[in-house]
């Protein structure tokens, strides 16, 4: 997808395309949403002063909330193929990073917050869904804060290099700091942008 217009019915009518490809014919954004998707269109765009102009600071990633079934995954996931290939964020759910603690410790961890093994090049940009789905994970009789812990160790990667996090959640704000502490909830501010559906947003799945 070009990036030296912006035209945004064309990344509307390219965003359908994909989606239907991905999960079926049914598959339509729904007009409600278009003050959003403008927003987080300007974002992938690269455009700086339009991407400002939304509140949007290019060097951070995207914090995605929403009420359940609002669409946050399929849009996140559809909103990276806008992007050119090598700086597509990979898509990863929180469930799944929990998992691979319980079985594999914290190498989990190091996986999803450090370059590649041998690899002196920086750690790669991620998509983290569903922040707070995810269990404490027991790794022989370790208890970790899986994300927590990722969260963590990408802020360093942020600060460093400038590796990019985005995230999709249901959780408030005050229940992240709950969830994850102080610290955590700090860090995720200077991390990203916070962008929001309306909370009368409606389940798409029904």
């Amino acid at each position: 997808m070009e990036k030296q217009t912006f035209d945004f019915a064309r990344y509307i009518a390219f965003l359908e395309r994909k989606g239907r490809e991905l999960y079926g014919e049914h598959f339509r954004l729904n007009e409600e949403d278009y003050p959003l998707l403008e927003k987080l269109v300007a974002y992938v765009s690269g455009e700086r002063e339009r991407a400002e102009r939304q509140g949007l600071n290019l060097r951070k990633g995207i914090l995605l909330s929403g009420p359940i079934g609002c669409g946050k995954t399929s849009l996140m996931t559809l909103l990276r193929l806008l992007l050119p290939p090598q700086e597509r964020y990979r898509v990863k759910s929180c469930r799944e990073v929990s998992f691979e603690f319980h079985k594999e410790g914290y190498e989990a961890i190091q996986r999803y917050s450090q370059p590649p093994p041998g690899s002196l090049l920086k750690a790669s940009a991620y998509l983290f869904d569903d922040l707070g789905t995810e269990s404490s994970g027991r790794h022989y009789g370790n208890t970790c804060n899986v994300m927590g812990e990722v969260l963590l160790s990408r802020y360093d990667q942020f600060i460093l290099w400038g590796v990019k996090t985005h995230l999709t959640t249901n959780l408030t704000s005050l229940e992240i700091e709950q969830a994850y502490g102080k610290r955590v909830r700090s860090r995720m501010r200077e991390m990203f942008n916070l962008v929001s559906f309306d909370k009368g947003t409606t389940d798409k799945r029904t």
